[in-house]
């Protein structure tokens, strides 16, 4: 996997500098399994509120769960399937609303079960597999598939897979693969001991 360049404005982990989403997945390259198992154990060791571990993943492997690929591919929005089509793991990640020890409602389960993906990429990206989010699909249509609860929320779907060699990237997205990342300065996302050009 290739790396893009970085301007970083203080010294971070390589994980961390080096992780980005691409779109330009190789098709015949098969996850192993026991790569996809450090990614869920890292999802378990994330943090959330009272340890409630909101965050279920559903990992849809086309090689060995060629029906639960295609149910999850399905609820992409179209323009997410014509890349995904060739990723070989799809996964849901899918938060339960409310907290088991008193049944009311949690509203912390979006940002644990944020948590947990971010863990599972930062693990990804050790392991050399590419990872990237989306919030495009049809969250009613992946709780109808797989009967999902109503006291669960599809939150996410995470493509993972290893990435295409350079050269390989066909036309269609090298601009998106290729472009340089880009974040917002720091100074517009964190203020110190003041709220100051934050809002």
């Amino acid at each position: 996997m290739f790396d893009k360049a970085t301007e970083l404005n203080a010294d971070i982990h390589e994980l961390i500098a080096k992780r980005w989403s691409g779109v330009a997945f190789d098709r015949e390259r098969q996850v192993d399994p026991a790569a996809l198992e450090r990614l869920v154990e890292a999802a378990r060791w994330a943090p959330s509120c009272f340890n409630e571990q909101p965050a279920r993943l559903l990992v849809g492997n086309r090689h060995t769960h060629p029906a639960c690929w295609q149910g999850i591919f399905d609820s992409l929005v179209e323009k997410n399937q014509q890349w995904c089509e060739a990723v070989p793991v799809l996964m849901a990640v899918i938060g339960k609303r409310v907290f088991t020890h008193n049944n009311a409602a949690n509203p912390w389960f979006e940002y644990d079960c944020g948590a947990a993906a971010l863990s599972a990429c930062l693990q990804a990206r050790h392991d050399g597999l590419m990872t990237h989010q989306m919030a495009g699909f049809n969250p009613e249509q992946l709780r109808q598939t797989f009967a999902i609860p109503e006291d669960y929320k599809a939150v996410a779907i995470m493509a993972i897979g290893y990435q295409l060699a350079e050269a390989e990237i066909p036309e269609s997205l090298a601009s998106r693969e290729l472009a340089p990342r880009q974040r917002k300065p720091s100074r517009e996302l964190a203020s110190f001991g003041s709220t100051e050009g934050l809002w």
